[in-house]
């Protein structure tokens, strides 16, 4: 019968060798199963691990749906044996103190299996009294501590707190599994330099047979042949969401509001300007398995779209009268041809949550992504390239915190494949 292990990657530098140690691991016929703390997954995203696994990777202790389906107990009980790598020290620490505030700490104080610990640390973190002191108890306690091995850290500095090499731990852990080890089966491409694992989340085809279709970017709503009405969008997160669709294999449809942005490899991109001719294109593209509506769609526009310049006429402020555009999202939320998964996204700059959570509830989809467009220090995230978004459904809420748009999009699209 095929061994199984669960591996927990704790948030260190060292993070990125997991992937390594997986490809060993499942060329040794042993199955891996992958919880990540949430520090973890900015070293590593959830995507690239799961694509070296597998399977679902696991994280969120409050996700309905994992809990649902597998929950933590079982997660902590399936497994041969757990391996946590790397182990921080914080996460040394909090085992020592019976702490579990997270699912993987929650996983390793409910667990009957044994547990392999491989440590990995800055040296004057690894040999602090504290450090030490928990590696004994824990030891004392029948959890397997591996020694790190001693050389030039990333840090500058030198000294024990290396992790050990990706082979030697595998090693380890065909010992206590009862696996016949073989270093043949180390040698070979590693996954985890920066090119490799974006070839890993490019061929990735969670997506396949799936058509996504996204809308991104502004809008402009004409005044005069020279004015418009018209927002600070870039279009920057909705064009990262068509492009990691792209790489999970789905067909992805980009309406993109007047940008300048590239379009992404394998996207089919149709170029709109106006809320109207939005709404049409976006009407034309269905049926989709799911649609995004990323684009930041101006509410008005005018009521009379003069053919000339409109010219100053003395102290008289030249009228300028709006009507509503169409709400694309809540429209679509009623078609007949409604996605299976239909997400909206809420730009706000006070009261987020509550904001859109009225949003999710009034236009009718399935999932509301928020996120805060209000400037700090003349800093905002309409044309940066980082966000802060919470994701949020009738379940419940989940939150992406100060990560590049790249990441966030990464991440939405990993969810979504959990759900299509």
């Amino acid at each position: 019968m095929k061994k199984q292990i669960l591996l927990i990657v704790s948030g260190g530098i060292a993070a990125y060798k997991s992937l390594e140690l997986v490809r060993i691991l499942r060329r040794h016929d042993i199955a891996v199963r992958a919880v990540m703390t949430k520090s973890a997954a900015e070293f590593v995203t959830p995507l690239s691990l799961g694509v070296m696994t597998e399977d679902h990777v696991y994280g969120d202790m409050f996700n309905l749906k994992d809990e649902r389906e597998i929950g933590h107990i079982q997660l902590s009980r399936q497994a041969d044996l757990i391996v946590i790598c790397p182990a921080t020290a914080n996460l040394i620490a909090k085992m020592n103190a019976g702490i579990a505030d997270d699912l993987a700490t929650t996983i390793l104080l409910a667990t009957d299996k044994p547990v392999l610990a491989v440590p990995a640390m800055n040296v004057r973190m690894w040999n602090h009294n504290a450090t030490q002191r928990n590696i004994k108890q824990l030891r004392e306690d029948s959890v397997m501590v591996m020694t790190p091995d001693s050389g030039a850290m990333a840090c500058g500095e030198f000294g024990p707190g290396r992790l050990p090499e990706p082979s030697e731990i595998t090693q380890q852990i065909c010992t206590q599994l009862g696996v016949k080890f073989d270093a043949t089966l180390c040698q070979g491409q590693s996954p985890t330099t920066q090119s490799n694992v974006q070839e890993t989340i490019t061929n990735n085809q969670a997506l396949a047979g799936k058509h996504i279709l996204i809308t991104a970017g502004p809008t402009r709503e004409a005044i005069d042949p020279v004015r418009y009405i018209a927002n600070r969008s870039s279009g920057k997160q909705g064009f990262a969401i068509a492009d990691a669709a792209a790489k999970m294999g789905a067909k992805v449809t980009l309406i993109a509001g007047p940008v300048s942005l590239p379009t992404p490899s394998g996207v089919e991109r149709i170029d709109v300007e106006s809320a109207l001719e939005m709404q049409s294109a976006v009407n034309d593209a269905l049926p989709a398995d799911c649609a995004i509506m990323v684009a930041a769609v101006a509410d008005w526009r005018a009521a009379n779209n003069a053919e000339q310049k409109i010219k100053k006429d003395g102290d008289a402020i030249a009228p300028l009268q709006l009507i509503e555009n169409p709400d694309i999202l809540a429209e679509l939320s009623q078609h007949k041809e409604r996605p299976k998964l239909l997400i909206g996204f809420a730009a706000e700059t006070e009261n987020v949550l509550e904001h859109a959570r009225t949003k999710l509830s009034r236009k009718g989809c399935d999932w509301i992504i928020a996120n805060d467009v209000s400037t700090t220090n003349g800093q905002g995230v309409m044309g940066g390239d980082h966000n802060d978004v919470h994701i949020i459904t009738a379940d419940g809420e989940d939150n992406i915190d100060h990560a590049t748009k790249e990441r966030v999009a990464q991440t939405i699209m990993e969810k979504i494949a959990n759900v299509l």
